[in-house]
């Protein structure tokens, strides 16, 4: 019997998770060695009772992580792959969205040798603010991360032992997943699957959230903001070194027209700010390698863990 964990960050989830988490025992539990891994991503809710109710309902099955406070749906996935202890890891939704009939289609494809399985969507049951946001998203990352075209990051993906435990070993302070993934890997499988309309609340990702996500991507796993400056700064000194030649031609050449105060200081000044964007631009890609090494925020913070295994409630 095969051993699987179920990863599910969970942020105001309290109408559905303990739905989810029962339906997924009663489709799983008798195929695989099941573990419901819950991470409660800083909910204000009663998500924290129904994930406690769901430890004590189902003793042996669910382990339960508390943060202590919000950190965001991919730290809280770190979180819980770190928990998992299955060969094969599924990380899913807090809200239907995501069916739990569709994990055993995952699981095998997991099953024919690849990394990780992303699921596909045929038809998304998002706002078109949302679906947009993750166009832009996929778009980005094709150029930050090298991600192939036709792929999909959705969040419902299954992945192998191997690569879970690439992930956990990384500790950056901001993680992206589904960049972390591409880092380790190109042995990605993709299955089809249905997306459901979400059974409550809506999604948490606004402007403020989509914007930095972005904004970590580019950021925290490309240098690609201080290669732009370099080449700026290296187009701006070749224009101002031309400006600059130019004008001391002028200047000893008597048949030409003398240049004016103004664009002798436009020509100098261009030179030099050219010249030290350059310069700001190739200190600051090893200023940026070195950030990215030794960053040091924590990742996540576990204020409780809990589990039953064996019929005892265990706190750490």
């Amino acid at each position: 019997m095969s051993k699987v964990s179920i990863v599910i960050p969970v942020h105001n989830a309290e109408g559905t998770i303990g739905d989810l988490g029962r339906r997924l025992v009663a489709l799983l539990g008798g195929a695989h060695e099941l573990q419901l891994v819950l991470v409660n991503d800083g909910s204000t809710d009663g998500s924290d009772a129904a994930c406690r109710a769901l430890v004590d309902e189902l003793p042996g099955l669910v382990t339960y992580l508390r943060l202590a406070r919000n950190f965001g749906e991919h730290s809280a996935v770190m979180a819980g792959l770190g928990a998992a202890r299955g060969d094969q890891v599924v990380v899913m939704d807090d809200d239907f969205q995501n069916p739990p009939e569709e994990v055993p289609r995952l699981l095998a494809a997991l099953s024919e040798g690849v990394d990780v399985v992303y699921a596909q969507y045929a038809r998304h049951r998002e706002s078109l603010w949302r679906t947009l946001g993750s166009y832009l998203n996929g778009s980005m990352a094709r150029v930050v991360l090298a991600k192939p075209a036709n792929l999909y990051l959705a969040s419902f993906k299954a992945m192998n032992r191997f690569l879970v435990d690439e992930l956990v070993a990384c500790k950056t302070p901001h993680p992206y997943v589904d960049a972390l993934v591409l880092r380790v890997t190109r042995s990605i499988g993709t299955v089809e699957v249905r997306h459901d309309p979400r059974r409550r609340g809506r999604s948490g990702y606004g402007l403020r959230k989509l914007a930095a996500l972005w904004g970590n991507m580019v950021v925290s796993y490309s240098l690609i903001p201080l290669r732009v400056l370099s080449v700026a700064g290296f187009l701006l000194t070749c224009i101002g070194a031309a400006t600059l030649a130019i004008t001391v031609t002028t200047d000893l050449i008597p048949v030409l027209k003398d240049p004016t105060e103004l664009e002798r200081l436009t020509s100098v000044s261009m030179f030099f700010r050219g010249f030290q964007l350059l310069a700001t631009g190739v200190v600051g890609e090893y200023v940026g390698r070195i950030y990215l090494k030794l960053d040091q925020e924590p990742q996540f913070v576990v204020r409780e863990r809990l589990e039953r295994p064996g019929g005892h409630a265990r706190r750490r």
